[in-house]
C-alpha cells in the first residue's frame, strides 16, 4: 500500500440491517487464506500449519468460576484448566501453555501476561461486559483476540435497576434494618409513589431500554438521553429522547446506564447536581466512575438528591468508612446487576461460544479488539491502522441529533489491486474509532448520511458528514472536512472553526489559548476563496476550558466551532 493512499468511509441510511454496521458480518474469517491472492502458496502454507496445530485440542485456562453449562461446552472442544485465585506470578507461569484464557473482573490480564504467553495465547474471554481488567493494546499487539459477553446479563441488570428504584422509593432497606433493630417507625419511612413520576434514563442502550420498558409498566413517564440512540427505537416503546440538560432538570428519578468513557467520567458532579430538581432520586447500575462520589454526598446532605440507590462504585469494594455507603439515604448493593442464576448461566454459555468460535477461526460477534492479522501484513498496515481509528473518532464526534449512525461504507484508494488488499484490520479499527468515544465497547474518508452535525461545515454537497485522510510520512493526516481542504496531522486534539477569511484570526484565537496556557501544536486554514468562508484547524496539547472555548466562539468572524478529541 502506497504511503499516500487515501481512504473513503461513508455512513449511509437504510442499511439491510439497521442495527449493525453494513459490513460487519462480511468479514472473512481471520484464519482463512484470503490475506493476499498473489501469495496463495505462502498463505496456504500458513493456514495449513495453523490447521495442523488445531488438530490437537487447544487448552483453555479458566481463572474464575464459570457456570457448568459454559464449562461443558468448552470441554467438547478443548482441554479445560480451571485454576482459580491465581497470583499474577502464577498466571504468567501457566499462560505459555494455554491457547485461550477466560476471566471475570477479578483477574488482571496485563501486558506481562501477553508477553509471557510467547505468542501462544490466541483468545481472551471476559465473562461479562466490562474489560477494564484486560490490556487491549497489548492484546492487539500480540495478535490476541479479546471477546466479552455483553448480552446475557441485560435483563438481570435491568431488573436490578427496577428493584433498586422501587426499594428506594419506599425506603425498603432502611425500614428493614429499623425493624430488625427492634424499632417500629412507620411515620419515618413514608415513601413516594412511582405512578405519574418522570424517570430520566441516561444511556438508552440494551439495559437502559429494558429499564424504560419496565418503568412504563409501572405507570411512569419515561424520557431518555443518549446522543447516539435512534429516536425511532425510543418512540417504539413510548420514550422521548431529550437533551441532557432537559433530562436531568425535569426528572423525579434518574437511572444511569451509560458506559464509563473519558466523556462520561464524573459526568454527575456538583454542576450537574445543581441543575436537578430538588428531591431527585438517583439509581446507578452502570459504572461507579460516572458519578463524582464526593459531589453526590454533598448533594445528599443539601437535599438536592433525596435518595440514591447504587450497585456500582468508583472503587470496589468501597472503603468500609465510605461516607457515601454509610449515608442514611443511600441503598448500596455489591455490584449485583448480573447476579442471577439465569444471567450467570447465560454469560457462561455466551463467553464459551465466543471463545470456541474464535479458536475455530470464526470472527466473534463480541470481539472488542482487532481481528488477528499476520505480522507482515500488520507491519505494512500499521500507519493506516492509526489513520482509520482517528478518522472514525473524528467523524462520530461530529454527529448530532437522535437519528443515530445507521450504516458504514468504506472505500479505499491504493496502489494494490482490489484482490490484494486485506482490509479487515482497518475496518475493525474504524469501528473502534467510531464506538470507543461513545461506549465502553472496545472495538477512514468518512461520510455520515442522514444525521445532524455538530459542525455544519463537515456536511458535503451531497448532504453527508465527510472527512478524508491519508498517510503521509507514515503519519495519519486529515485532508478534507466537508468541502474544505486541510492538511492536519491527527495528533492530540483539534479545534475546528468556520470563519470569515480575514486578517488577524489566527492571532485572536492563539491569544485566547495562550492566556489559558493551552499549547498550540499547529494551525492551518482551508478556504474556498480569499475573503470567503474558511475552516481553521487548531491542534492543541491540552483540553481548553469551557470558558476559553466560549470566548473563541464569541469572536465576531467565527460562525461555528467544535472541540474534538483524537
Amino acid at each position: 500500500m502506497a504511503a499516500t493512499s487515501s481512504w473513503n468511509l461513508m455512513f449511509t441510511p437504510n442499511p439491510p440491517s439497521p442495527s449493525s454496521l453494513s459490513w460487519k458480518l462480511s468479514f472473512p474469517s481471520p484464519f482463512t487464506s484470503a490475506h493476499f491472492q498473489r501469495r496463495q502458496n505462502r498463505t496456504a502454507e500458513r493456514f495449513l500449519v495453523f490447521a495442523a496445530m488445531m488438530d490437537a485440542k487447544p487448552t483453555v485456562l479458566v481463572t474464575e468460576k464459570l457456570g457448568d453449562a459454559g464449562l461443558e461446552l468448552l470441554k467438547t472442544f478443548s482441554n479445560v484448566d480451571c485454576s482459580y485465585n491465581l497470583s499474577p506470578e502464577e498466571l504468567c507461569t501457566k499462560i505459555s501453555l494455554c491457547d485461550a484464557l477466560i476471566v471475570r473482573s477479578g483477574t488482571k490480564v496485563t501486558r506481562e501476561v501477553f508477553e509471557r504467553s510467547s505468542g501462544r495465547l490466541k483468545v481472551v474471554g471476559r465473562a461479562g461486559v466490562g474489560i477494564d481488567n484486560v490490556d487491549l493494546s497489548a492484546a492487539t499487539e500480540h495478535g490476541c483476540l479479546v471477546v466479552n459477553a455483553p448480552t446475557a446479563n441485560t435483563i438481570a441488570a435491568a431488573e436490578h435497576g427496577i428493584a433498586l428504584l422501587t426499594s428506594m422509593a419506599r425506603s425498603i432497606a432502611q425500614a428493614d434494618a429499623s425493624v430488625k433493630s427492634g424499632k417500629w417507625q412507620r411515620s419515618k419511612y413514608v415513601g413516594v409513589s412511582l405512578l405519574g413520576k418522570t424517570l430520566a434514563v441516561i444511556g438508552f442502550g440494551k439495559v437502559g431500554s429494558e429499564v424504560a420498558r419496565r418503568a412504563k409498566g409501572l405507570g411512569m413517564n419515561v424520557i431518555a438521553h443518549d446522543p447516539y440512540a435512534p429516536a425511532d427505537r425510543a418512540h417504539a416503546i413510548g420514550v422521548e429522547l431529550v437533551r441532557f440538560e432537559e433530562a436531568i432538570s425535569s426528572a423525579d428519578f434518574i437511572s444511569l446506564h451509560m458506559p464509563l468513557t473519558p466523556a462520561t467520567s464524573k459526568m454527575f458532579n456538583d454542576e450537574t447536581f445543581s441543575k436537578m430538581k430538588k428531591g431527585v432520586r438517583i439509581v446507578n447500575v452502570a459504572r461507579g466512575g460516572v458519578i463524582d462520589e464526593k459531589a453526590l454526598v454533598r448533594a445528599l446532605d443539601s437535599g438536592i438528591v433525596a435518595q440514591a440507590a447504587l450497585d456500582v462504585f468508583t472503587e470496589e469494594p468501597p472503603p468500609t468508612d465510605s461516607k457515601l455507603v454509610q449515608h442514611e439515604n443511600v441503598i448500596a448493593t455489591p455490584h449485583l446487576g448480573a447476579s442471577t442464576t439465569e444471567a450467570q448461566d447465560g454469560v457462561a454459555i455466551e463467553i464459551a461460544e465466543a471463545v470456541v468460535g474464535a479458536l475455530k477461526g470464526e470472527l466473534a460477534a463480541t470481539a472488542v479488539n482487532a481481528p488477528m492479522v499476520p505480522a507482515e501484513v500488520l507491519l505494512e498496515l500499521a500507519p493506516f491502522v492509526v489513520l482509520a481509528e482517528k478518522l472514525g473518532r473524528l467523524a462520530v464526534q461530529l454527529v448530532a441529533g437522535g437519528s443515530g449512525v445507521q450504516s458504514v461504507k468504506v472505500s479505499y484508494a491504493s496502489a494494490r489491486g482490489p484482490g490484494d488488499l486485506d482490509t479487515r484490520l482497518l475496518r475493525a479499527m474504524i469501528t473502534k474509532g467510531i464506538i470507543e468515544p461513545i461506549s465502553n465497547v472496545f472495538v477512514n474518508l468518512v461520510q455520515i448520511a442522514n444525521v445532524e452535525s455538530k459542525f455544519a461545515s463537515a456536511i458535503s454537497e451531497s448532504g453527508e458528514i465527510k472527512v478524508q485522510g491519508r498517510v503521509k510520512d507514515r503519519k495519519p493526516h486529515l485532508t478534507m472536512i466537508g468541502s474544505f481542504g486541510v492538511d492536519v496531522s491527527m495528533e492530540g486534539s483539534l479545534i475546528l472553526c468556520r470563519q470569515v477569511d480575514q486578517p488577524g484570526m489566527i492571532g485572536k484565537v492563539g491569544s485566547i489559548l495562550g492566556e489559558e496556557n493551552v499549547n498550540v501544536s499547529f494551525m492551518t486554514v482551508g478556504r474556498i476563496a480569499p475573503r470567503k468562508q474558511a475552516v481553521m484547524t487548531i491542534g492543541v496539547d491540552e483540553e481548553p476550558s469551557k470558558e476559553a472555548l466560549k470566548r473563541i466562539g464569541e469572536i465576531t468572524a467565527i460562525e461555528e466551532f467544535v472541540f474534538l478529541k483524537l
